[in-house]
């Protein structure tokens, strides 16, 4: 199992930027796993936002295309998602993960946009 540790999250108007982190441990040695960025709001279930292969290939949801950017260092073992432009309705909690995979969710990190 991998474990995940997300932050980064915090409070900001409409507008504003952030940029969160997801650390992984007990990574197995030689993996490549592409890695996601998910996150949960009031009033959905957890969507996905955007994933990057393990060479740096990203897709994004479209709801954030344009604004966020996902990025990694596998030197760091570490994913990034710069969101920009942030909108209300972008609130929740953000989590990382395998896609397709059953390995455990993390903790996540709350991200609150205000309007």
């Amino acid at each position: 199992q991998v474990r995940l540790v997300e932050s980064g999250g915090g409070s900001v108007q409409a507008g504003g930027s952030l940029t969160l982190s997801c650390t992984m441990s007990q990574m197995p040695r030689h993996t490549r796993h592409t890695l996601g960025w998910y996150r949960q709001t009031s009033e959905n279930e957890r969507e996905f936002v955007a994933s990057i292969n393990f060479f740096g290939a990203p897709k994004y949801a479209d709801f954030v295309k344009g604004r966020f950017t996902m990025s990694r260092n596998n030197g760091l073992n570490t994913v990034y998602l710069q969101m920009g432009n942030l909108k209300p309705e972008d609130t929740g909690v953000y989590y990382c993960n395998i896609p397709e995979s059953e390995n455990p969710w993390g903790l996540g990190t709350q991200v609150t946009v205000s309007s």
